[in-house]
């Protein structure tokens, strides 16, 4: 990661992209203690209907977590993540996890940085809008 003085608005953190097949799903539940068939069962009528499995709405908040920290890179903290669920993705489909730098400032001597993130689907849609809030440490 850049420094502080180096880092803009506008910047783009390096997306992540993640497909999430069934075993991932059940042991994303198996971990989160989250056992909503409509994650894993194939069988399960809401499933049946939507299409398939939908990823939890708390994995995709993880990768937008892990995103935020593999761009710090040991360079800082997040002092405020969080996002909205506003849209289902299915099991198997890609999802991006994308950022980018909206706000830099210091504050009370700290280097704060505000980011836009996003869960993003594979036609484009945004399903889990987001931000953060870093602290960086050089």
């Amino acid at each position: 990661m850049a420094r502080f003085e180096d880092i803009r608005v506008g910047d783009e953190l390096p997306a992540q992209t993640h497909a999430f097949d069934r075993l991932g799903l059940v042991k994303y539940a198996a971990g989160s203690g989250d056992f909503n068939p409509l994650h894993y069962d194939a069988d399960f009528p809401q499933a049946r209907e939507i299409g398939d499995n939908i990823v939890h709405g708390r994995l995709k908040y993880a990768l937008l977590g892990k995103l935020v920290s593999d761009w710090l890179a040991g360079d800082g903290w997040v002092r405020e993540l969080a996002c909205e669920y506003r849209g289902m993705d299915l099991r198997g489909a890609p999802v991006t996890a994308t950022g980018r730098v909206s706000d830099k400032r210091t504050e009370d001597g700290a280097a704060l940085v505000e980011l836009e993130l996003a869960v993003v689907g594979e036609e484009g849609r945004v399903s889990t809008p987001g931000s953060a809030t870093v602290v960086l440490t050089r």
